[in-house]
């Protein structure tokens, strides 16, 4: 695997719109896998590949987090949402600060999607494999799951997110100045 950094909010790439995949190549076959490699390194059930710079129409998820049937889809659309809509306790990896909030989503929903066998395919997501999709979507067009919340919790993240930056710095200059 290439060296491949996840982005961190606030960093302005997270919010770009990533762009359909035309041909399912090998580098995009290793994209993929490469992603699926840092999801796991991070301990994380999703990613978009958004989150690591890449302006691509591709997301990886494990909920199971065994690495024994990951999803790997490109361009990814939800069809079909289901309207009863449940409370979401969300974290994300390029936010990063470990807490968790509720987002509202729906409990169902069913996604249309390519393989890495450049197949289409259809099916019906439920609960977290549902909210987890979501969230991973939502990356794709430069929506952050933080988005969702209301101003003053969004803006204690920001204010948190500044502090630890803050701290990085100063660590920083002291190991420099060293």
């Amino acid at each position: 695997m290439s060296i491949i950094k996840l982005l961190y909010f606030p960093n302005k790439k997270l919010r770009n719109i990533a762009k359909s995949i035309k041909n399912i190549n090998n580098d995009i076959k290793l994209l993929g896998n490469n992603m699926l490699e840092i999801m796991y390194s991070y301990n994380g059930i999703g990613l978009a590949a958004t989150q690591i710079g890449i302006n691509k129409r591709i997301i990886v998820i494990d909920i199971t987090k065994k690495q024994n049937n990951p999803l790997i889809l490109i361009n990814p659309v939800i069809i079909q949402f289901d309207k009863l809509k449940i409370n979401s306790n969300e974290g994300c990896l390029s936010i990063p600060i470990k807490q968790r909030y509720f987002v509202l989503r729906s409990k169902r929903i069913k996604i249309k999607a390519q393989n890495l066998m450049n197949e289409f395919i259809e099916f019906k997501a439920y609960n977290l494999l549902s909210f987890c999709i979501q969230h991973e979507i939502d990356h794709l067009n430069g929506i952050l799951f933080i988005d969702y919340l209301s101003n003053l919790k969004y803006q204690r993240i920001c204010d948190k997110i500044n502090k630890l930056n803050h701290k990085i710095i100063l660590l920083k200059k002291q190991n420099y100045i060293k």
